[in-house]
């Protein structure tokens, strides 16, 4: 896909890889459909999508809530024209151990609302940012690329059962849609990022960060820069479909 005029969506894109990945496409010449829970925490994204050479535009939408969904996509395709690409980037974490015990006394279980939460925004979220970015690339007759954020920690990952669960269903759901959307002229891929230096890694202890730093072949953090090139690859390359881009520096869990 040629990225020039261009509408490009994408969701988390406040801060993180989210900023990264749309400020990349930007300069590409695209035009910026930037969402994420507040609109005024998308300034900063908008100014620098602007200066890299393209078009950007702030909607404030809850991407587990059904209604906001959908009049999102339908109001980035009355401002802009058409739905070309979609980086379905917005999510979120709570950690915690499945059970916590002790001596074998529970000390702690993961709460369902943590759960919930978590599969509500990164995997229902995906599916229906992915559900209306197909129906309008459909409607507008000129395809189109959808890109889901898994994880490396897909695989399965201590204290994240409701993160790996959901990042697993993402690049489930990334295969399927592929299948199912290629008649369409839509492409589908998924990039499951490893630990990268963003704010949220940040806030880790420092001894878990060293850990985890040294676990990783390649011996430092993802950059986002280099998750926005993989990005710009899958979006630009027309026969990459239904595969999810591993960008982990090595690192398996």
């Amino acid at each position: 896909m040629d990225l020039k005029d261009k509408t490009i969506v994408v969701t988390g894109a406040a801060r993180g890889l989210g900023q990264k990945m749309a400020e990349a496409v930007a300069a590409q010449g695209a035009k910026l459909a930037l969402v994420d829970l507040d609109k005024d925490t998308l300034q900063e994204t908008e100014r620098l999508c602007v200066n890299a050479g393209g078009q950007a535009k702030g909607y404030a939408a809850n991407v587990a809530q059904e209604a906001d969904v959908e009049g999102l996509f339908a109001t980035v395709r009355k401002d802009f024209g058409s739905v070309d690409g979609l980086i379905n980037n917005a999510g979120t974490n709570r950690d915690a151990l499945f059970v916590k015990a002790k001596d074998g006394k529970v000390l702690s279980k993961m709460s369902l609302a943590d759960f919930n939460t978590v599969i509500a925004v990164d995997l229902v979220g995906v599916f229906l940012c992915g559900r209306e970015a197909a129906v309008h690339m459909i409607e507008g007759g000129r395809g189109g690329a959808i890109i889901n954020i898994s994880s490396i920690s897909r695989a399965g990952n201590i204290g994240q059962t409701n993160y790996s669960a959901a990042k697993a269903g993402v690049a489930a759901m990334t295969v399927t849609w592929a299948k199912e959307l290629a008649r369409h002229q839509i492409r589908v891929a998924a990039i499951a990022p490893g630990f990268c230096d963003t704010a949220m890694v940040a806030k880790m202890k420092a001894p878990i960060l060293e850990k985890i730093v040294s676990m990783i072949p390649l011996k430092r953090l993802g950059r986002p820069e280099e998750v926005a090139r993989s990005a710009l690859y899958i979006l630009q390359d027309d026969f990459f479909t239904g595969r999810v881009l591993e960008v982990d520096g090595g690192m398996r869990v």
